[in-house]
């Protein structure tokens, strides 16, 4: 139950009524719209929850992003107006910071960022409660700055370390954030080692309506992903040259040249996909290929939504939602140890030995616990109880 404002009892006392206090009013904060990710896919789902609530980027890419997000109000930053922002916006990255200070939120109560860069560091009004879903911290400068140096020109290469220094130091600085929540334990260590503050946790959801369980499989792997680095695409392929698998992969990025370059006659690239044309592939694959260090991961979930199991590297956010074979409980994946080329081989070896223990039925059972309704709720939850604990009533 709210708790009720300042006064209310006096007067009760006197005989009169007091009014109940405002709901109060909400912004949404997200680093840029530029295409529906992981992150994306959970902004939808709070913007469904928080209809009225204008939405705070740095970046629009008109049609980029869900009807659900392109409908409501969008206000963006000084990024949007500079050249060639729609596509080289990471380019912009040290004028991140003073691009998200320049949003102005005055008027708002209650501000939720959802950030994997800088949108946690948006300046909220005084008394405004600042609530982050913090997807990681600012992964460019923390994690993989030497991924994305790799390739780049020899000026950015030589600018690049001062510049993530001086980030690193600024993202530090997370007193406008009220409280944190991560999208995993993994993520919530990261934020504790690099923010020094504590996360709860509450998983992105999987639309598991979008996925069916097919009634036969082909012979093929899948691999759904971002062509960047450090999702480690390169394994999958080399792995499925070695053992003479047959490789789909979806997903377009700056790796895709060298990956071609890399793959063999089993291996077909297939470019950016609808949802309904990955569902497909996802419910029709042997098992999907995860090689990455993933700060959650949403592919493994997805691919068991459709009744598939996944390969993935026993690392990161993999961890906390799939099901290896030691387990005692129905498995949704086999680990490998390391990201090599021998190890995932392997993986594919010892998931082939144990097909048969992957049951269609309990991998979406197990996706269902993800589903974005409940997704959706424990949002709903954790926002109106910590406006509530500050005396106003649920959002």
């Amino acid at each position: 139950m709210a708790t009720a404002p300042v006064g209310s009892r006096a007067l009760s006392e006197r005989g009169l009524s007091a009014a109940p206090p405002a709901a109060p009013r909400i912004a949404l904060v997200h680093d840029w719209l530029t295409g529906m990710r992981g992150g994306e896919r959970c902004l939808e789902a709070v913007c469904e929850l928080f209809p009225q609530a204008p939405l705070f980027t740095l970046l629009h890419v008109p049609g980029s992003v869900s009807a659900t997000i392109e409908r409501r109000r969008i206000v963006t930053s000084f990024v949007q107006r500079l050249p060639g922002a729609a596509t080289r916006y990471r380019h912009y990255l040290p004028l991140f910071p003073a691009a998200v200070r320049g949003l102005s939120l005055a008027g708002f109560d209650v501000v939720l960022s959802l950030s994997h860069c800088v949108a946690k560091a948006v300046r909220v009004p005084p008394g405004a409660l600042h609530l982050c879903y913090c997807f990681t911290p600012m992964r460019y400068v923390w994690d993989l700055e030497a991924d994305y140096a790799d390739g780049a020109g020899w000026l950015t290469r030589l600018a690049l370390p001062p510049v993530a220094a001086a980030l690193r130091r600024w993202d530090r600085r997370t007193a406008g954030v009220h409280e944190f929540v991560a999208i995993s334990r993994h993520i919530g260590a990261r934020i504790r080692r690099v923010y020094g503050r504590d996360a709860t946790v509450i998983y992105p959801p999987v639309e598991l309506d979008r996925f069916q369980i097919a009634p036969a499989i082909d012979d093929y792997y899948l691999v759904v992903s971002a062509l960047v680095p450090y999702k480690r695409v390169d394994l999958a392929v080399l792995a499925a040259n070695r053992t003479g698998r047959r490789l789909l992969v979806v997903g377009r990025g700056p790796e895709e040249a060298r990956l071609r370059a890399l793959a063999g006659p089993t291996v077909t690239f297939l470019g950016w996909r609808s949802d309904a044309e990955v569902a497909q592939l996802y419910a029709r694959c042997r098992a999907v290929l995860f090689p990455a260090v993933e700060d959650f991961g949403i592919v493994p979930l997805e691919a068991a939504a459709a009744g598939r199991p996944t390969l993935a590297l026993a690392q990161g956010g993999a961890l906390e939602t799939m099901v290896g074979l030691d387990a005692g409980a129905p498995p949704t994946a086999v680990f490998f140890r390391e990201p090599t080329v021998d190890a995932l081989a392997g993986a594919i070896a010892t998931f082939e030995a144990a097909a048969h223990r992957f049951e269609p039925k309990a991998l979406r059972a197990h996706a269902a616990q993800f589903d974005r309704p409940r997704f959706a709720q424990r949002i709903r939850d954790w926002v109106d109880d910590r406006w509530a604990a500050r005396g106003g009533r649920t959002c």
